[in-house]
């Protein structure tokens, strides 16, 4: 009879320690907005950041079966004002692209801020890190910050929507599974 108690308190127990371990590893699983740093260059403030965990077994194997990877970064500058509405600087929206070429077996990447230059390899990993990195991207004139305010730079990432061409989304309903935003992360600085 005493071992019927003991399980009947072990049991609850164990569900509710159990239950935060699964949230945490779910947590880990998500694409979210990394490793940020922003610096200067002698003319403009750039910003260098990264997207973990964005890419699902799933999507890789479309991306060999001919299905293209769009991903848009959403970048914001503001000015803060104290006692005042913050002042929008500069609003940007980066698109990165992924397509693998069967014939030749290697993958094109086209990186929007690099004047949609294509970037082709034949390792995966390496089309990964070019997709999901922004590589001192030019956010804003250094001669348009005012020394010594305060900014609040913002960024996101998503997974481009219409991907697939034509009506294809209906054809491979699947799709809707790679669907990904990160929240947005924001970084406050004093230039």
């Amino acid at each position: 009879m005493k071992s019927f108690r003991t399980s009947l308190y072990f049991f609850p127990l164990l569900f509710v320690l159990f239950i935060p371990l699964l949230a945490i590893a779910e947590e880990e699983e998500e694409a979210n907005i990394a490793d940020i740093l922003i610096t200067t260059s002698k003319t403009h403030l750039l910003l260098f950041s990264t997207i973990k965990n964005s890419f699902t077994p799933e999507m890789l194997e479309g991306v060999r079966n001919g299905i293209p990877i769009t991903f848009d970064f959403f970048i914001e500058l503001d000015e803060v004002n104290n006692n005042w509405p913050d002042t929008t600087l500069v609003e940007i929206t980066i698109r990165h692209t992924l397509k693998y070429n069967q014939l030749k077996e290697e993958y094109q990447v086209t990186l929007q801020e690099r004047d949609n230059k294509t970037i082709t390899t034949d390792s995966i990993d390496e089309a990964m890190d070019l997709m999901a990195e922004l590589n001192g991207l030019r956010i804003i004139n250094r001669s348009e910050l005012t020394p010594d305010a305060s900014y609040a730079l913002q960024v996101k990432a998503k997974l481009a929507e219409k991907t697939l061409p034509m009506n294809m989304h209906y054809i491979v309903p699947f799709i809707s599974l790679w669907d990904f935003e990160t929240d947005w992360r924001t970084i406050e600085f004093r230039y």
